[in-house]
């Protein structure tokens, strides 16, 4: 199914979230600790994943099941100078001995391993003692006011979008796999059973996409890197300030405060053209315009509208992804 999409499979991502799954892969970045030496990004797909998780002396792998998923990624990271450790394997039987990483990544992928429970086991071997597991999945949205409408977008417009790829069966079972996954405290149990501790969980998108960070049992003697529910400020060698145990590797507070100041001055400009609307409401009859300038400033006020209304949306959610480093909503 995989294989059959492996071409636009990125575009698409794109469009179904508005341009978003872009911020929230960074916020997945984030929490990956620079310490970190050895990565595995599993269920790597078209490998989007993996440059935000390249850093000086880190080994990064990418790891899945489809094969024309690899060559997609090989061929993108070439085009760009890199040449990425890729490897097809089977998620329940991955070929590395025990303790060989010391953190996974999982973007959109973990849905698609079923049971659930033995992948996070088979995961949970490869790491070492302490190791890190992020994990970014779409999800069902969480109870409240705009539930229903991430529920639409979900149930119908994704697999409308699925119609502009070569199989639009990978795109119903999108949204079915979805609503199978639920809201999180199924996977949550999982990464319990599987020998997990959950450190923190996100929602982004009214609950659409979440994003969790566990780690594994720490070895005898080992000090937890955090206490779960909780986080820590910390300072890296470096002198890099870090939350939660993660470095925020440039996309901290700067990214955040800037996607704030963006969206706010969307909204200004909205505000403006509300009342540039109200104003041209009550004097458009005793303007001497021609029915075709009547048109063109009904396309501009109405237009702007539309577009900076979307525009101060998008920044607002992508100040969501971006903002803090540390524990989110449940």
């Amino acid at each position: 199914m995989f294989d059959d999409v492996s071409g636009r499979y990125d575009l698409l991502n794109q469009v179904m979230t508005m341009g978003q799954d872009s911020a929230w892969r960074e916020a997945m970045w984030r929490r990956v600790p620079r310490s970190a030496r050895r990565v595995l990004d599993l269920c790597t797909g078209s490998g989007v994943s993996l440059p935000g998780l390249r850093t000086p002396g880190r080994t990064v792998l990418g790891m899945d099941v489809s094969l024309a998923m690899l060559q997609f990624a090989q061929m993108q990271q070439a085009s760009a100078g890199w040449s990425p450790r890729l490897a097809c394997a089977d998620g329940f039987k991955l070929p590395l001995r025990d303790g060989a990483l010391d953190a996974v990544t999982v973007a959109f992928g973990i849905r698609n391993l079923r049971p659930r429970r033995e992948a996070l086991q088979e995961i949970a071997r490869v790491l070492v003692p302490g190791g890190r597991l992020v994990v970014l999945e779409a999800s069902a949205p969480s109870p409240g006011p705009l539930a229903p409408f991430a529920r639409l977008w979900i149930r119908h417009m994704i697999p409308l979008f699925g119609r502009l790829s070569p199989d639009p069966t990978a795109y119903r079972y999108l949204s079915e796999s979805i609503f199978e996954f639920g809201s999180g405290p199924e996977f949550e149990a999982d990464l319990a059973a599987a020998g997990f501790r959950r450190l923190e969980a996100r929602a982004f998108l009214f609950g659409a996409t979440r994003l969790w960070v566990a780690e594994t049992r720490p070895a005898v003697g080992q000090i937890p890197t955090e206490t779960p529910g909780t986080v820590h400020d910390a300072t890296s060698a470096s002198g890099e300030k870090a939350q939660g145990g993660v470095i925020s590797g440039g996309f901290g507070l700067e990214s955040s405060v800037w996607a704030l100041v963006r969206a706010g001055m969307s909204t200004a400009v909205v505000a403006a053209l509300v009342w540039a609307l109200t104003v041209w409401l009550n004097v458009r009859d005793r303007l001497p315009l021609s029915p075709v300038q009547h048109v063109l400033a009904w396309l501009l006020i109405v237009g702007g509208l539309v577009v900076f209304g979307a525009r101060a949306a998008l920044q607002l959610l992508r100040w969501d992804a971006l903002r803090g480093g540390g524990p989110g909503t449940r």
